[in-house]
């Protein structure tokens, strides 16, 4: 079975190039391979003519797809488009990333597969928009909701991701002011990436949610790691108004790994434990 992987560099797709270690795996990178350009990623998907073609690439940044909402679409929508048509034409199976935005929150008990989305955001609509294209293109694909990712390898495009921006200021003594009205499940890459390995030596394909287990809010999730690595750091509860960013978010997009139990998908940890593992990883904690 040979595996192009899109995005190995990137930090969920650096924990999926380890667990895909001793497989036949082409890794491709951006710029050299760029979803935008459906000429050139056609010419190179035909002549690796891989069985399963995981994306891991996406414009994330949440605040600023609301003013390039072209932009958004663009990597978000049409490239996941054109990707789906190309593996349709060469019978490869599509593995792809979506969000817990698709959701507009106001559920507030954990969303399942079949929960109708509302986005909120021009991300989270891109992201649906590329979900939509996706399930109307091809049938053998694998569409996975996460929420909330962080990483050994930091997100490619921000440069870090919420556990080490919240180490860095706390070993610079800074007050850290974190929104506690927006509640999440923060999620493991590492433990992630483990789930998709196993999901993709199934024929179960469709739409799953895959997240740790458990919720808290942004504040909740910061004080945790204050309170495992011990630092000395005030950490203040602010409502997102107060915080003043420029897309809004759903106040509650918890997630419900209902498909992948119900197929046998081994569980992912609670956040909790899956955080202290991590803290432990980098360092910032000892064992």
């Amino acid at each position: 079975m040979r595996i192009a992987l899109i995005g190995g560099d990137g930090q969920l797709g650096s924990d999926l190039a380890k667990n895909l270690e001793g497989k036949d795996v082409v890794l491709l990178y951006y710029p050299e391979f760029d979803v935008t350009k459906f000429g050139k990623t056609k010419k190179i998907l035909l002549e690796i003519q891989p069985d399963i073609v995981i994306n891991t690439a996406a414009y994330h940044k949440v605040d600023e797809c609301e003013d390039n909402a072209s932009k958004s679409f663009l990597l978000n929508s049409i490239a996941i488009r054109d990707l789906a048509l190309i593996c349709r034409e060469i019978g490869s199976v599509l593995v792809h990333f979506s969000t817990d935005y698709v959701f507009d929150g106001k559920k507030n008990e954990p969303y399942v597969e079949n929960d109708v989305p509302n986005p909120l955001n021009v991300y989270g609509v891109s992201k649906l928009a590329g979900e939509y294209f996706i399930s109307n293109i091809t049938r053998k694909y694998f569409i996975i909701r996460t929420c909330g990712l962080y990483g050994e390898a930091g997100c490619w495009g921000k440069g870090s991701n919420f556990v080490d921006t919240i180490m860095s200021m706390a070993n610079r003594d800074e007050q850290l002011k974190v929104v506690d009205d927006q509640k999440v499940t923060p999620t493991s890459t590492a433990e992630l990436a483990e789930s998709i390995v196993e999901l993709i030596d199934t024929d179960d394909y469709g739409l799953y949610h895959m997240t740790n287990e458990g919720e808290c809010t942004w504040f909740e999730f910061a004080k945790k790691i204050i309170s495992f690595t011990k630092k000395n750091v005030a950490v203040i509860p602010i409502d997102s108004k107060t915080y003043g960013a420029k897309a809004l978010r759903p106040s509650y997009s918890v997630l419900e790994n209902k498909r992948a139990k119900e197929v046998g998908i081994t569980g992912l940890s609670h956040w909790e434990e899956a955080l202290k593992h991590y803290l432990i990883k980098k360092r910032y904690l000892s064992s």
